[in-house]
């Protein structure tokens, strides 16, 4: 009935989340994408396995670049600032921490991102017979992402 505590378990919801990025730089984002790791695989016999077959290791692991997409406001020009720091290999790398929220407002999920920086900054499409919002992008390259409960 309507206003009774439920006792299933229900999957998060992905549209409640925060992103936070160290050293003062913070954005409310419209999407994230690009959350996910994997690791190579090699294929290796020795020469005196019985087997006719090779068996299957895992070799480094590897994480996607993290794509983050939100609208544009008066003045906010922070990751085109960041993206402009870069020069010869000398750039500011932050940790940015991603967390899907609960209806509290408390962290469920944290993805955090060692050593992030932007690897692209895409400004939004400009059309004169459209009425959608302006919408940049920005691609983080990083060095590992760990996923934690709080």
């Amino acid at each position: 009935m309507a206003g009774e505590a439920q006792d299933n378990i229900w999957p998060l919801p992905k549209f409640y989340f925060k992103v936070e990025v160290d050293g003062g730089i913070a954005a409310s984002f419209q999407e994230v994408s690009g959350l996910d790791i994997e690791s190579d695989v090699f294929e290796y016999r020795h020469g005196d396995s019985p087997n006719f077959s090779t068996i299957k290791m895992p070799g480094l692991r590897k994480s996607s670049d993290v794509t983050l997409k939100k609208g544009i406001f008066t003045g906010d020009v922070k990751f085109f600032e960041w993206f402009n720091e870069i020069k010869l290999n000398t750039i500011e790398r932050k940790t940015v921490t991603i967390m899907l929220l609960n209806e509290s407002g408390d962290s469920e999920i944290v993805w955090t991102l060692a050593n992030a920086f932007p690897k692209q900054v895409q400004g939004t499409d400009l059309n004169s017979t459209s009425s959608d919002a302006a919408v940049e992008t920005l691609v983080l390259a990083h060095e590992g992402l760990t996923v934690s409960t709080p």
